[in-house]
């Protein structure tokens, strides 16, 4: 996978923009709601990537018990570096994974923190695995 393809996929998603808080050879992707009644909402990253062709990595967030089975079964995957390792998987994207597989992860990701945000932000993000009230 190249930088323009994962660009695409973390801006395909709701609510999702790149920054570089780092400077221009980290990318962040983060998500946000729509600013309601002149408050804006915190952005949240959901992806973070290096954009040295030397080290070509994303991390992302990722439930604990999946993050083991998936470093387990890919030597691409590794606990993310200067993140929270039980949550973050680093994935090096000049390997063997498919894109598929990287797409599902950036997905996983941006759906693990969408869902901590309130449900009135899932809402104005249109958040496909929103719940539905019983009854409807």
């Amino acid at each position: 996978m190249d930088v323009p393809a994962l660009r695409e996929i973390c801006l395909s998603f709701p609510g999702a923009f790149e920054d570089f808080p780092f400077g221009p050879e980290t990318s962040v992707f983060k998500v946000r709601a729509a600013v309601t009644g002149g408050a804006r909402h915190q952005a949240k990253m959901f992806a973070l990537s290096s954009m040295d062709p030397d080290n070509w990595s994303v991390s992302l967030k990722c439930e604990p018990a999946l993050a083991e089975q998936l470093r387990a079964a890919n030597p691409e995957i590794t606990g993310a570096w200067h993140m929270n390792k039980t949550h973050w998987n680093g994935v090096r994207l000049d390997g063997n994974l498919s894109d598929e597989v990287i797409r599902d992860m950036v997905e996983d990701s941006y759906d693990l923190v969408v869902a901590t945000l309130s449900r009135k932000q899932q809402e104005q993000l249109g958040w496909a695995r929103l719940a539905k009230p019983q009854g409807t």
